[in-house]
């Protein structure tokens, strides 16, 4: 079977507004990766591989990323960066071969969203082993307490998600369809000015997996220099204060909008 062109994949695994989407599309996504993944699921949509594999192995990547940051010095931090990357764009294979296939289900929206749950969440899991000094690598003995830390801002970067994923799930049970993205302003003109100075800020986006692994990598370049783990500890303690705070102005943030109505 011969492979379609990037130009017959485009209007059909890119449908209009795809890019355009408030919350569902990263600005890598818009940036870059959906362009270099169109070269990629070209040569995927005639395999044998199904989009819920290609989801498994965004999973498998993910995670992988995390786990590559208690690699000690830049090279841990390096392919935790590049992995996430591998992450990002197999994020956006799975759906591209889901889309020109017409193998689009529930389940694969379910497996995606767990992925992301439990990719992200391995990421700042590892910024915090790593934080930790596993393997002594400024000569110390291992502090747990950044293992905690880091195990925090996991938490928070899960509850974040978890929060605008209930918005759904509280609508669907009470037999509304899904919220419009206008529903998303709040009420109170405070409110709606003080998301206005957040979204512009985008400090929330450090708990992201691409963002928090660019800013685990320079965190690790600065340590190399450095000779210790000191700016992984400002890194990962950074993140964590971002996690939680982020986490109480996003749950404000729903209740005093229109979503639950």
């Amino acid at each position: 079977m011969p492979k379609p062109s990037v130009a017959e994949l485009r209007p059909v695994v890119h449908p209009t507004g795809l890019k355009d989407r408030r919350s569902g599309e990263h600005w890598a996504g818009r940036m870059y990766m959906r362009e270099v993944s169109l070269r990629i699921t070209r040569y995927l949509v005639g395999a044998r591989v199904t989009p819920n594999q290609l989801t498994h192995l965004m999973v498998a990547a993910g995670v992988a990323a995390g786990v590559a940051l208690l690699i000690p010095g830049w090279p841990g931090a390096v392919l935790g960066a590049l992995l996430i990357q591998v992450y990002l764009l197999l994020d956006c294979v799975d759906g591209e071969v889901a889309r020109w296939r017409k193998q689009t289900s529930i389940t694969g929206v379910y497996l995606d969203r767990v992925g992301h749950y439990l990719s992200e969440a391995a990421l700042l899991v590892g910024a915090g082993l790593r934080a930790s000094d596993l393997f002594h690598e400024d000569g110390s003995s291992t502090q747990w307490q950044w293992a905690f830390i880091g195990t925090v801002s996991a938490l928070g970067a899960i509850l974040i998600k978890a929060e605008t994923d209930l918005v759904d799930v509280a609508r669907a049970r009470s037999g509304l369809p899904a919220a419009q993205d206008a529903a998303a302003t709040p009420r109170s003109s405070g409110m709606a000015l003080a998301r206005k100075l957040a979204s512009a800020l985008k400090f929330h986006r450090l708990v992201g997996g691409v963002e928090a692994s660019l800013f685990i990598l320079v965190a690790g370049l600065a340590d190399a220099v450095h000779g210790d783990l000191l700016f992984t500890r400002i890194a990962v303690a950074a993140l964590a204060a971002i996690a939680v705070l982020q986490t109480v102005l996003h749950l404000v943030s729903i209740l005093a909008s229109s979503r639950l109505r």
